[in-house]
């Protein structure tokens, strides 16, 4: 997402990658690029910085695993206020000694004090609102990524979780430099940052963001991944780290004297030290959808992206979307996302059973829900949820239905190894900047992921499936992806977005698959997001370029950015193409093992 100058961590990270002492050599890292194609494996991160860090795994003989988890560490210091290890997340794994597909569960918990209505107001009677509940200790979930990596290297992995947490801990010792989507991060929280002091004292020093091209160092981060290195997980979860977060969230560190005026109350919540002992992450099957010929891979619940994902695919494969003109498939685009997204705001949660799991990803129930596409106008939104009840035929009407969104924030990472195993991880703290508290003396900011469940009854008379309950996974909408054609690797991508991150997969997928483009042209094209609402958020260029040609009808929100991709393609010849975005986000930074050398 940015250029990083690290102040000397970048002459070190091949070495303690090794565990070796640092080298006198001085080693760049890779120019920060969107493209990049050769052998041996590949990287595409957000962050240069993190691309680096994985890449020079792959470099000395780690796998795609051990890469990602590096990586992903690095993200916590470089982004963090996407990531961390206060959050969760959702890593899918292509196996290529068995050609099977395995996934990870890392998602935030609820604490056992969670309740249906701990998101109403007791005064009121109301939903709190958003920024209410976030900037709270309500909002805080069980963290999921630190079990996550050591799961993850345990059962794939070739490297030890304490060396790959090094090089990290090396980046947040020696610092990189400011640039301007760190700073405006920290402008965009400014007040919320400044209620509690270990967030302002880190983010906030003399009660501003630091300045452009000023180098920002975390040594509290640092000492966190250094104690967690030693001392093991545990530590974390049943050790000091665990109670410090524990005590945060039931007593955030509220500043004496805010710079800054915040509109509601700093409220409390239960987080036990049993609750980080119990957690644990999952290893559910991976959803699956057959599409055009390719086996499409994704994560089940508590993700609603597999799902959302699948049943999207599954109407599409009802047309022919390379015969249409691209305004015409944008349009079956849009209102298959708004078809699947009705369905996945009925059913999806963590709870829900497998029996409608499985009926939203047949092709005889998108075959009814396909039947609602007319291709000369678009359909009044918000469309009714299906019946997945196994009896289907003819087109039945619609009702009500629920719109509500989860927020926009998270970061994602795709890694190949010269093996041909291959990582999708989508993490995240929720929104930007998690709920604002860094947990003391730590160094890392705590997820507001509880509010991604729904604070009230949705649904009228019929069951709401992601209503909070203890020990409950709210629902979540990363779409980590991975695409095999005829058992093999084809296409891994992701992206971070909220809600969006369904649709941006998906439009990723139309755009290669059925439009012919390649993945760095599907990255870059311009999206838009139906989620079924009244409106479709739509970047400025999606209208520019398509809206003349929709059937009426659809009604366009602007936006300046949706989305920041990344992806891996394995072409033909026997290369992997890594790309990332080119322009939202600042960009990311793709990388490869070894260039290809033309004869």
């Amino acid at each position: 997402m940015r250029t990083r100058v690290l102040v000397t961590a970048t002459v070190a990270l091949a070495t303690l990658v090794a565990g070796a002492p640092p080298a006198q050599a001085k080693r760049t890292e890779p120019p920060k690029q969107p493209v990049a194609v050769g052998y041996g494996g590949a990287v595409s991160t957000v962050d240069p910085t993190a691309t680096a860090v994985g890449l020079d795994v792959l470099r000395r003989g780690g796998n795609a695993v051990d890469a990602a988890v590096a990586a992903a560490a690095t993200l916590g210091v470089t982004e963090p206020f996407s990531a961390g290890i206060g959050g969760g997340g959702f890593l899918v794994y292509y196996e290529a000694r068995t050609g099977r597909v395995h996934t990870i569960d890392g998602r935030e918990a609820a604490p056992a004090s969670m309740t249906a209505t701990s998101f109403v107001d007791p005064a009121t009677g109301q939903p709190y609102r958003f920024d209410e509940a976030r900037i709270s200790g309500l909002s805080v979930g069980v963290p999921g990524t630190l079990l996550t990596w050591r799961d993850a290297l345990a059962r794939w992995g070739t490297r030890p979780l304490a060396q790959m947490l090094r090089p990290a801990a090396r980046v947040a010792e020696e610092g990189f430099t400011v640039d301007e989507t760190f700073a405006s991060q920290i402008a965009a929280n400014q007040a919320a940052f400044a209620q509690f002091s270990s967030t302002s004292a880190l983010y906030l020093p003399g009660g501003r963001p630091p300045a452009v091209g000023s180098t920002f160092r975390n040594p509290d981060l640092a000492d966190t991944y250094h104690l967690i290195a030693r001392r093991g997980t545990d530590v974390f979860y049943r050790g000091e780290v665990g109670r410090d977060l524990a005590a945060t969230v039931t007593r955030p560190p509220l500043a004496a004297r805010p710079t800054e005026s915040w509109p509601y109350p700093i409220r409390p919540a239960t987080m036990t030290t049993a609750d980080l002992a119990r957690y644990r992450t999952r290893f559910p099957a991976p959803t699956r959808s057959d599409y055009r010929g390719y086996e499409v891979y994704g994560m089940s619940t508590p993700s609603s992206g597999g799902v959302a994902v699948s049943e999207a695919l599954n109407i599409l494969e009802r047309f022919d979307l390379r015969s249409m003109t691209p305004a015409q498939a944008m349009h079956h685009y849009l209102e298959a996302s708004a078809l699947s997204f009705a369905d996945r705001n009925r059913y999806v949660g963590d709870d829900t059973s497998q029996r409608i799991l499985r009926e939203l990803v047949t092709d005889a129930y998108a075959g009814e829900r396909a039947c609602h596409i007319d291709p000369s106008a678009a359909l009044p939104k918000p469309v009714a949820p299906g019946v997945p009840d196994g009896r289907y035929g003819g087109c039945p009407a619609a009702t009500a239905a629920d719109t509500r969104d989860d927020r926009m924030s998270t970061t994602n990472l795709t890694v190949a190894d010269r093996w041909g195993n291959v990582v999708e991880y989508t993490l995240t703290i929720e929104a930007t900047g998690g709920n604002g508290m860094v947990v003391p003396g730590r160094g890392f900011l705590l997820n507001n992921e509880l509010t991604d469940f729904n604070f009230a009854p949705t649904q009228g008379s019929a069951p709401d499936p992601n209503l909070p309950a203890p020990g409950k996974r709210p629902r979540s909408s990363m779409s980590p992806t991975i695409v095999l054609a005829d058992g093999r690797p084809f296409l891994a991508v992701g992206t971070p977005g909220g809600a969006t991150i369904i649709t941006t997969v998906l439009q990723m997928l139309v755009n290669r698959i059925d439009r012919g483009m390649t993945l760095p042209e599907a990255l870059a094209a311009p999206r838009a997001s139906q989620r079924n609402g009244a409106s479709t958020q739509a970047e400025p260029a999606f209208v520019s370029a398509y809206g003349e040609g929709l059937p009426p009808g659809h009604v366009f929100a602007p936006t300046a950015e949706i989305g920041a991709a990344t992806g891996i393609e394995f072409l033909p010849d026997g290369r992997v193409l890594a790309a990332a975005e080119p322009v939202r986000r600042g960009g990311g930074a793709a990388a490869v093992v070894g260039r290809w050398a033309r004869p």
